[in-house]
Formats: structure tokens, sequence, C-alpha cells
């Protein structure tokens, strides 16, 4: 399948390597330089300021990803003890942060593994944890990524902190280096807690009593922070509802008939209210008409 065309990097400067060049009829001094290309990614044309240029984005990346890290790496580590501890060797610890890289799903992954549940149950609960990635491809500057292989990783490699660290900046200050540095940064701070984490409780025995309810805290977290960015009241009670329900019928798949719950319940609430809203704009035409 072919590539479809996307627009070219921008660089720090809002400007486009595809931006026409000053009129060649006019008159240039015989001593003066060439005019450089611009680069690949935006950038100086020369092979060595391409080089300077790519190294100062990744320092940007690295100035703008160092708070993510300070969180990556002591949750990541408490990861990496809760599933060495949970009956798994540690090297699941670096293939699940390779292969998974979604912090969430990876903690509810050590108890979908261990526990033998059903490969449909977990590709149910997968879906349902992680459906508001759909949401952030529509805004991540993806297309400032170049190459294929480059576009596909950065696919995998989406997660909240990435999505807040670029979807918010101007777009004209992003290049591809950048994109890509700080969701490979990102990714390494995570594995890197995570794997010392499961050598860690490996090696030291650590008791990870308490650890099981490091989950259950980011998704408070999580919620939280949902509720203060976006106050919804209504919606709020009916999830709480919804997971209240499903653990009292079904405790062993609370989690999939929850969600299942709250996602039809979101779709029957904004029925009810298109045709709501639609009709109060037909009467308010109609009582326009009358006016006239």
């Amino acid at each position: 399948m072919s590539t479809p065309a996307f627009p070219a990097a921008e660089g720090d400067d809002g400007t486009h390597p595809g931006d026409a060049a000053p009129d060649s009829r006019q008159a240039v001094p015989s001593d003066a330089a060439p005019q450089q290309k611009p680069g690949h990614d935006g950038g100086p044309g020369t092979q060595r300021d391409r080089r300077a240029y790519r190294r100062h984005q990744v320092a940007l990346a690295a100035r703008d990803t160092l708070g993510v890290g300070m969180g990556y790496l002591p949750l990541g580590a408490a990861f990496g003890v809760l599933l060495s501890t949970s009956g798994l060797a540690w090297w699941w610890a670096p293939v699940f942060s390779v292969l998974i890289y979604a912090g969430s799903m990876e903690f509810l992954a050590i108890g979908l593994v261990t526990g033998g549940v059903a490969l449909a149950q977990v590709a149910a609960t997968t879906f349902f944890v992680n459906f508001r990635h759909v949401f952030y491809g529509l805004s991540f500057p993806l297309r400032k990524i170049r190459s294929g292989a480059g576009r596909l990783y950065g696919v995998h490699a989406l997660t909240d902190e990435a999505y807040a660290l670029l979807a918010t900046r101007p777009q004209q200050g992003l290049t591809g280096t950048r994109v890509l540095a700080t969701q490979i940064l990102c990714h390494l701070y995570w594995l890197t807690g995570s794997t010392v984490g499961a050598l860690l409780g490996a090696g030291l025995g650590l008791d990870a009593e308490g650890l099981g309810f490091t989950l259950t805290a980011l998704f408070v977290v999580l919620t939280i922070d949902a509720y203060r960015a976006a106050p919804d009241l209504p919606t709020l009670v009916m999830a709480l509802v919804c997971a209240g329900l499903a653990l009292a019928v079904a405790p062993g798949g609370m989690l999939v008939l929850a969600l299942t719950a709250f996602v039809a319940v979101l779709v029957a609430r904004l029925l009810v209210r298109r045709p709501a809203r639609t009709g109060a704009g037909d009467h308010g035409h109609h009582l326009g008409g009358a006016d006239a």
C-alpha cells in the first residue's frame, strides 16, 4: 500500500522545506555564497548543519520529557516489581514495555496473563481501555514524521503523556525529529523503570503487598484530572453506577461489563440529546418566521 503524501515537516520558524525560493531572475553578486537548500527536517542544508540541527531538536525533546520521566521511572518500577512478584519471570517486564507500552494496560495484563483469562476478554479489555487513543490520533502531529517506519512507531508510542507534550505545542515549532525523540525518550524512561523494578523484585525478593493498588490509584488520578479538565457530574455518576452494577452482577468480568455498559449509556445519551437539540432549533426557526 502506498503511503499518502503528507506536507513537509516544518522548522522552528514555521517555514516549509518546499517553500518557493526567491525569484532567480534577481541579480546575485558574483562573490555571494550559493543559497543553501533546507535540510530534510526543515533545518540548514549542509550535512554538518543538519546533524547539529537534529541534535538541537533531540535536546529540546529531552528537556520537554524530563518531568514525564520523573513520573515514568517510579511508576514503571512499581509495575516491574508487581510483575516479578506475581509469578512471571523478570524479562517479561521489558517484553511488555516494548510490545504493549500502555501503562494501565500493562498493569491489567499481569492479572489477565496470570489468571488465564480468555483471549476474547483480553482483546475486549484492551480495546476499551485504549479506545481514547483513536481520538488522540485526530490531532496528534504525526504528519511531521516523514518516514513510514517512524510513523508506525509514532502510532505505537502514542501515550497520554506524549500526546499532552506534543499536541498542545504550536505546530510551527515542531519537527519530525522532535516528535520522534519525545516519544522515544518517554518509551525509554518507562522501559528503564519497569526493567529495574522487575530485577529488584526478582533479585531482592521485595514484598509487593499493596502494589496491586497502583493501577486503581492511577485510574483514580486520571479520573480526577479528566473531571477537572471538563467537569461533567452526570457522566461521572453514570460511570460509578455502571461499575457498581457490573461488580454486583459479574465480579470476575467486572471491567469488560462495566466498560460495555458505560459505552452503551453514553451512546444512548447522545442519541437522546440529538433529537432534542434538533427540535429546539426547528422551534426557534418557526418562531423567527412568525415574528417576521
